[in-house]
């Protein structure tokens, strides 16, 4: 098994806004989420904006920046239709 990555910045905010609603801000979005981060909402950085979301028990053991798209999905293209 891997070992689980957690940016030291993320650990010292959740520590201080313990009891808190506070919203944390971050661009780390190759750390996992650990049990401690459940309740907080994190705003995470997807190249142009932070984006609020409230962590849940079901993300336990995922990356943060897997909850935030960093491209805008536009749709497939689509087929022109040949005219006889």
């Amino acid at each position: 098994m891997k070992n689980v990555f957690i940016h030291n910045h993320i650990l010292k905010k959740i520590k201080k806004t313990k009891g808190q609603e506070n919203i944390i801000k971050t661009w780390s979005r190759s750390s996992n989420i650990i049990p401690t981060m459940v309740g907080h909402i994190f705003s995470i950085y997807n190249g142009k904006i932070h984006v609020p979301i409230c962590i849940t028990k079901l993300m336990i053991g995922h990356k943060i920046g897997e909850f935030v798209p960093t491209l805008k999905f536009l749709g497939h293209k689509e087929k022109k239709k040949k005219k006889d």
